[in-house]
Parts: C-alpha cells; structure tokens; sequence
C-alpha cells in the first residue's frame, strides 16, 4: 500500500485494523495531513444517540422459523437472536475475540481446559440472574445425545462442564482446541435461562439489549430496548422492528421510500445507482461470505469425483464475478476459507475454466449424456437463479447438459437445500478454518450438506485443532483446502463482498465483516444521528 485511498480502502473492507491504517498512515507521513473526520469509520460515525424505531428488512424467514438458537438458518433470524441475547464471547469487526457474558477466560497449556469467568449481576429479560447453571444449560441443549442444533459438531470435543461457584464454568475437552473462545461466539451459541425447552423458546427470554414483544416467524418480529441492559454504549434505539422481505425489489423499494432503513443483500445489477441516490448509503464489507453449490456426493452421478471435476471445470468464475457480483468480490477455489481468514491457501492453485478438461473427466465417468438438474431460487442469494443460468450455458461448451430447476423462494433452505441433488447455495463463513470446516465438511456435520466424507482430512480437522504451533497448524490447513478443492463435493465459484444499504440517518463505527450486519449486531452498535 502506497497511499491515502488504497489504505482507506483496505481499512473498509476489514483488511487492516484501524491501528494497523493509523500505523501505516505514520509510515507514509499521512497522518498529520489527514483530519480525524475523514478516518474510515469516524466519517460516518457520530456522538450516539438513543431513541427512533429502527426497521430492517432481512432476506430469509419461514413460517417453520423457531427462536430456538440451535435451528436458525437465515439472516433475519440470526439478527432477532442477537437483539434479545448474548453470547460468552463476541468477535468485533478484526475478527478478535472479545469477553461479552465472559468477563474473561484462560487454558491450561495444552487449550484441554478452558475456564471463564462470568460477568456479575447481568439479568435475563425475565428478572433471573444470570449464572454458570445457565452457560452449563444452554452448552448442554446443543450438544445433548438428541440435539438437532447445527453447531453440535463445534462442541463434540467438549467432554465435561462444570461450574467453580456461581461465576466460574470450566470445560475440559477430549483435545486442544486453540479456537475455542471463538467458538462460543457463535451466533447459535447464545445464553438462555436454565430450563428453557418447547414453545419457551418462542418467548425469546435474554440478556441481550432488546426485548421480544411480538415475534411471527417468517413475517417479522418486534422489540423494545432493555431498561437494564449490562452493556454501556449499546443498543441505542427504542424499538427494533425486523422484516422478513425476501424480494430484493421489494427490499430495495422499501428502503427507497422510507419504509425501512437498512436492507441486506442488495441487488449488485443496482448498487452503483443506489450509491447515487439521495439519503441512502451503501457499503461492500469483505469477510468470510461466499457462494457455493454444493452435490449430495452419496448420491449418483455426484459419487464420482470423475462428474465433480467436471462440473468445477465446468464453471467460468470470471464471468460468474462479473456479471452476477459485478466484482464485489474475489474468484472462489472450490474450498470455504476466505482471504481473510488466517490461515488462507493464497498459493493454492486457482482453478480456471476448462470445458475441454471438464469434457474429458466427464466423458471418463461416461455421464456426457446425462442430464444435471440444478436447483435454484434466489432464496439462496440474490442473483442465484441468473448464476444458474449462466453455468448452463458455460457447460454447453463442455458438452454438459444442465437443466435449471426454478424453486420457490419460500421454504427452499428446508425443501431443497441438503434436499435435492445439487443446488445453489450461499454461505457467511466462519472466522477460524476449524469452525467453518468443522459445521460443514467433517464427516457427519448436520450441515454437511453435500455428506462428504474423506478420511485424510478428517484427521487433519483433529490435529489441527489442538495444534498450538501456529506453523504447523497452517500446513494442515493448507492441505485441507487443497483436498476440498480436489475432492469435495462443494463447487465455491466465488467468495462476495457483503453489500448492503442503509439510510444517511443511521451513524456506526467500523463494520465487522465476520457476519452481515455488522456482525449481525447493527441493532446493538448502530443509533440514529438525531
């Protein structure tokens, strides 16, 4: 980096800390040409204030939506669940682990054992204290023998828990594992009060800044700020009122006319005229996102990594970055890791388009004259179905035969994704390799949805996750990635940038790329200008 606008730029899309921008901006002899309102972050940053309703409109939501933490799916969802709660741990917008409920944590030598002191006197929305039997419960539903929730993988190393007093949770593991504050901050792993089971789930009881009024699953829900929120500085508006708005036009037309002031996912065809339009501000935040279209490799033709090969080879990323992200964003290589994450295989090879090589691999499984359905909606991400359509026509050139199944927008992540053969798919990645491996490409992961199993990378999954020497832990890494790209069932065609729009009303700091929405807790650090 060589100068004012390639650091700026660097600093919005999460690829320098602000200390890091600062530090460079020193070393460039910038910093004292530059006022602290034009830094990244401060320019849209104001003294916060409370007060105002703030309205979303969010992708995703069905009317088979639960608010129990370990079943949310979409955007929507994962936004309401951290209005109304909190997790031990939160990661800000450096992809750091921060204390939140934990006020702090350590490890024996060996990352076996994990203790966390938990913050004194913070109340659930129901006037209960919040203490270690909570943490014990909440940890125990998801990991519990007839658990459904999707991030019992993450927790399988955990062999014991156990409370030092009412303040004290300690965790022995099966191994060591170096991520493992990072893990609690999932966003599924949020903190319940002991004994919440059935239709108490609904309830939405807390210890987050907003309250749950009235909650509809697949429609909207509503909140009120916490009178005795723990937290100073957050949650700075009254009311919270969460949209599901699946149609991107229909986002978009909202937000244009005031009805809403923040939208996810905006339509790349119209975000360069979205910039210019008056009272609304659109931000690309790069993270660990990416699209993927995942095969059931259990199933035939996709057993055979011969018509897998293919199909990569099949897909010309470039135009895919072009026409369907309209280059907010980066080519994918067939494995989940992002480049921002720590441990990313930037020297792995790049694969390209090449339907001369996809038609022989196809040709050696003998299924050139088979007809691919690909299930698509844009459900799955905005653009999806045109993405399909363009990999048909990328295909041909291979001799493949692709026929687009159009499904419909609701209901398809519980009808067709992890459902039907091969479909379209979209992921907001993980900030550790072993958290996103761990959800969707161990062996039997719940949200392995192309059930890949594959012996070498299983192993490598164990050993590095209690690898403490950081050197040898990204050999492990790179492999895993290269095995993914080489034998896995995931086509990842590109990772995209998170493009969102909100209105000039709203003021916030840097925004965290790690989840949309800042992290998916706009609602918590975002205010209103006046």
């Amino acid at each position: 980096m060589t100068d004012l606008s390639s650091l700026t730029q660097m600093f919005n899309q999460n690829k320098i800390s602000r200390r890091q921008f600062l530090t460079d901006m020193s070393a460039l002899g910038l910093a004292a040409a530059v006022s602290p309102a034009m830094l990244p972050g401060t320019a849209r940053a104001s003294e916060p204030k409370r007060g105002g309703r703030f309205i979303m409109g969010c992708t995703g939501g069905s009317t088979t939506d639960s608010m129990d933490p370990g079943t949310l799916t979409s955007n929507m969802n994962y936004s309401i669940n951290w209005q109304i709660r909190n997790s031990l741990v939160e990661i800000d917008h450096n992809f750091k682990p921060i204390p939140e409920l934990a006020e702090s944590w350590d490890s024996s030598p060996d990352a076996k054992v994990w203790r966390f002191k938990l913050r004194k006197g913070v109340e659930f929305h129901n006037g209960k204290t919040m203490t270690a039997e909570d943490v014990i419960f909440t940890i125990n539903h998801h990991r519990g023998e007839k658990s459904k929730s999707v991030v019992k993988p993450y927790l399988k190393s955990v062999e014991n828990i156990k409370a030092d007093g009412k303040y004290e949770v300690i965790f022995e593991l099966s191994g060591g594992s170096a991520d493992f504050p990072f893990i609690l901050g999932d966003h599924h792993l949020t903190i319940c009060p002991a004994g919440t089971k059935g239709r108490e789930w609904e309830k939405g009881i807390g210890t987050g800044g907003y309250i749950l009024e009235k909650w509809e699953p697949g429609v909207k829900a509503f909140a009120t700020r916490n009178p005795n929120y723990w937290k100073e500085g957050r949650a700075f508006f009254d009311e919270i009122e969460t949209l599901s708005i699946v149609d991107t036009n229909a986002r978009t037309n909202a937000l244009k006319t005031g009805q809403i002031h923040y939208m996810d996912r905006v339509e790349l065809k119209t975000a360069s005229l979205m910039k210019r339009m008056p009272g609304i501000n659109v931000t690309a935040t790069t993270g660990t996102a990416h699209y993927s279209i995942p095969m059931i490799v259990d199933q035939t033709p996709y057993s055979d990594n011969n018509v897998r090969m293919a199909l990569k080879l099949a897909v010309n990323r470039e135009e895919l970055l072009k026409q369907v992200l309209r280059g907010y964003g980066e080519l994918g290589n067939d494995h989940p890791i992002a480049p921002v994450n720590q441990y990313f295989a930037k020297n792995l090879e790049q694969r390209k388009y090449d339907p001369d090589k996809a038609k022989f691999y196809m040709k050696k499984a003998g299924m050139l004259d088979h007809v691919f359905n690909l299930h698509a909606a844009d459900a799955a991400f905005a653009g999806a179905v045109d993405a399909a359509i363009l990999i048909k026509e990328q295909a041909k050139k291979a001799g493949i035969t692709i026929n687009v199944v159009r499904e419909p927008d609701d209901g398809y992540w519980s009808n067709v994704w992890t459902k039907k053969e091969w479909c379209m798919c979209y992921w907001t990645g993980r900030p550790t390799e072993d958290m996103m491996f761990s959800l969707a490409y161990a062996s039997g992961a719940p949200w392995n949805d192309t059930h890949w199993k594959n012996k070498r990378f299983n192993n490598l999954l164990i050993d590095a996750r209690a690898e403490l020497d950081t050197g040898k832990r990204r050999q492990m890494y790179l492999e895993m990635q290269e095995i993914c790209r080489n034998d896995g069932g995931t086509i990842v065609p590109m990772c995209n940038q998170m493009v969102e729009a909100s209105s000039d009303k709203l003021a916030h700091g840097p925004i965290a790329g790690n989840m949309p929405m800042d992290g998916f807790r706009n609602t918590e650090r975002w205010w209103f200008k006046s």
